[in-house]
Formats: structure tokens, sequence, C-alpha cells
């Protein structure tokens, strides 16, 4: 097997196992802080929101520093840092005896967060432009798969062990997936390119601000993540609701939840290869239709086989469309500052999981769950519509806008 097959299958493996360990202590946080005093309800909703959100804070900052580490030393060591670095938060998580400690170890875990999208960008730094669709797509099907199995292991065995156990067994799994890394992956590296042109951190900031379609799909990447999490913590409360006097919520939550990566593991290689052949902009606006089209009659469903089947079918779009932005990202990029590049790409993808579920609640605060479904198409319509006024506005070369900025600047 060759060095770039054997390291495509140890992330695949690595994402599988790190995606399912960290969303196995989603289901039980609010439960453990209650375990750690005796709170009121609204203490317990308020920290469970803030430790929950403080972790996407310190990532959405960290991200482009670990971006701009990894273009000059590699992405293996970043991988390594972030593999170990939140095996040891997750141990550290077992250990709190307050909830403002727990607090302190989540937001260190967000400066170590970024095992996933680091090795999007590693992989997508070691494949061609021609097949980058098509390969991130694939390697989707690895974090998909855990985030499936992840929240079911870790509710059955905060049940059968207790919280701190689960953690211990948690942060085990991870520096298993860590050590896979140290000992399995053997990062190709580029050859840099006597004289290559090195840009400054200001330089590509104001690079990408002034690249329309760079700085639109970020804000695009956004928009899709604000509509995934906006919906998600109210899920289960819908699904309560569709089904009242069920003693079986939790199950049935946990059904519903999965339909949606179901659809994202059956279609995510194949939105990738389309977009390979016809262009990743048509496969994104093709998503973002769809996306619109199967989410707002979930606003209107009468029996949870029906929310079920769309929730199904809006995976399907959806699981297109991180691989498909990612990719497009590697095609527009000058391969010595991608790492960079993907770190804001990230950032705005942390941006969108934290306005997502406030921007949720505060909308079913005032008129229903049910509406935050009509609103969240709103906002894929609305990439749509942003994407299509991009693409039809000239088409601008990345390094040259990078080049003028750098002009600028001197």
């Amino acid at each position: 097997m060759d060095t770039q097959k054997k390291n495509f299958f140890i992330i695949m493996f690595t994402n599988f196992l790190v995606a399912g360990s960290t969303t196995m202590i989603m289901p039980f946080l609010s439960l453990y802080i209650e375990s750690l005093g005796n709170f009121s309800d609204e203490y317990v909703q308020r920290w469970s929101g803030l430790v929950f959100g403080v972790t996407f804070v310190a990532a959405l900052i960290m991200s482009p520093v670990w971006g701009r580490i990894a273009d000059k030393y590699g992405f293996k060591p970043i991988l390594i840092i972030n593999g170990f670095g939140i095996a040891i938060s997750i141990f550290l998580m077992g250990t709190a005896d307050s909830v403002t400690g727990l607090f302190m170890i989540r937001l260190f875990m967000g400066l170590v967060t970024g095992f996933i999208p680091t090795s999007l960008a590693f992989v997508s730094s070691q494949t061609s432009k021609e097949s980058a669709g098509k390969t991130l797509g694939t390697l989707q099907m690895g974090s998909v798969s855990g985030t499936l199995f992840g929240p079911v292991l870790g509710g059955l065995m905060a049940d059968a062990f207790g919280f701190k156990y689960t953690f211990l067994i948690t942060a085990t799994i991870i520096t298993i997936a860590a050590l896979f890394v140290v000992f399995g992956l053997r990062e190709i590296k580029r050859v840099k390119v006597k004289g290559a042109h090195v840009y400054a951190p200001k330089t590509i900031i104001n690079g990408i601000l002034n690249h329309r379609l760079m700085l639109n799909v970020m804000i695009i990447t956004a928009l899709i993540q604000i509509g995934n999490f906006s919906i998600q913590p109210l899920l289960s409360l819908y699904v309560a609701e569709l089904t009242a006097g069920s003693a079986q919520v939790a199950f049935l939550a946990g059904v519903t939840f999965s339909a949606t990566g179901v659809g994202n593991l059956m279609f995510a290689r194949r939105w990738g290869r389309l977009g390979d052949s016809i262009g990743y902009e048509k496969v994104l606006g093709l998503l973002l239709v769809l996306a619109f089209v199967f989410i707002i009659p979930q606003a209107f469903v009468t029996d949870l086989w029906q929310l079920i089947v769309l929730r199904l079918f809006f995976g399907v779009a959806v699981g297109g469309m991180i691989p498909t932005t990612t990719a497009l990202m590697r095609r527009e990029a000058p391969i010595e500052i991608q790492g960079e590049i993907m770190g804001y790409n990230t950032s705005f993808r942390f941006l969108g999981n934290i306005i997502g579920p406030v921007f949720g609640g505060i909308v079913s605060g005032f008129i229903g769950i049910s509406s935050v479904f009509i609103v969240t198409s709103i906002l894929f319509i609305f990439a749509f519509v942003f994407l299509r006024i991009t693409l039809a506005k000239p088409q601008q070369d990345f390094e040259d806008v990078l080049l003028e900025q750098e002009l600028k600047n001197t």
C-alpha cells in the first residue's frame, strides 16, 4: 500500500475514533454539571450552554494559528498535539470538582480542538485538485460514522459505569487515535521552492477579505453550521411533542438525530465526485437549494416517521457541503498557505457552531420550535443567493489578490 493511501485510511479511522469519542460525552454533559452540586435548573441550563460553547470560542481563535504552524512545520505535529490535548482535556473533565473548574478545562480543550478539521487539511494538501471532492467526501464518512455511534455508546457507558469512568474510557480511546498518528502516519513533506513567497498573516487576512469567492464561501460555511446547530439542541423537545406520552423519547430522539448522519454517509462521497466533474460551486448551490427544500416540511410534520424521513433527506444535502467547501478552498489557495486558509474556514465553522444554538433558542422562545425550521430554511436560501451573486461577478485569482494586498502594505 502506498504512503498516501495508508495515510488516508489512518486519518479516516482516527477521525472515526475522535468524532465518536468526543460526542460520547455530549448526551450527559448537563447531567454531569448537575452532579457537581445542589444547583437550580436555571443554573444548570445556563452553565450547560457556557461549558458547551466555550470550547468553540477558543477553537475559533486558535484555528488559524494552528493552520499557520502546520504550513511551516507540517500537519502531523498539529494532529499529535490536538489528539493528546483532547485526550488530556477529557480525562481532566472526569476529575473536575466544580462547574468553574469544568468550564476552564473545556476552555483549554478549545485551544487544542481541531483534530478533524486539521485532518481534512492534511488530506487535502496531499490530494490532487482534480479528485479533492471525492477524497474529502469519502474522508467525512469516518467522522460521521463516529458521531452516529458516539452519543449512544456514551449514554450507555454513563449508565453502566458512571460519568467519571466514561470520561476515562473516552480519553483512552482518543489516546489510541493519537498513537496511530504518531506511529502510523507518514507526512509527505512538500518540497519548498527556493525563493517561494512568504505571506504575512495581515496579507492573508486582507487577501481573504478582498477575494469575493473565498470570503463568501467562508460566510456560507458559517451559515451552514448555524442552520445545522440551530435545531439540534431543540430536536429532542420536538420529538417529545410528536410522541406525547411515549416512554422512549430519548431513544426516538437518538434515531431522529442519526437519520441525518445516515443521509450524510450515503451521499458525501457522491457529491464530492460530482463536484470534481462539474464544479464545486454548482454542487454547493444545488445542495443549498436541496437543504431549503427538505427543511421547510419538517415544521409541518404530524408524525415522527415523517420527521425521520425528512431528516434523512436533509442529511443527504448537508453531507456534501463541508467536503465541497473544503475542496473549493483547496483549489483556490496556494499550497504554501493552505493550512492557514483552512484554519480561517474552520473558524467560520466554529462561529456557526456558537451562533446556531443561541439563534435557535431565541427563535423557538418567541415563535415556537417548529418555526426554527422555517427561519433556518431562509438561511440556506440566503446562502444560495449570496453564492449566485458572487459567481455573477468577474473571477479573481487568489494569488493576484494576495500580491496586490502585499503591495498596499509595503
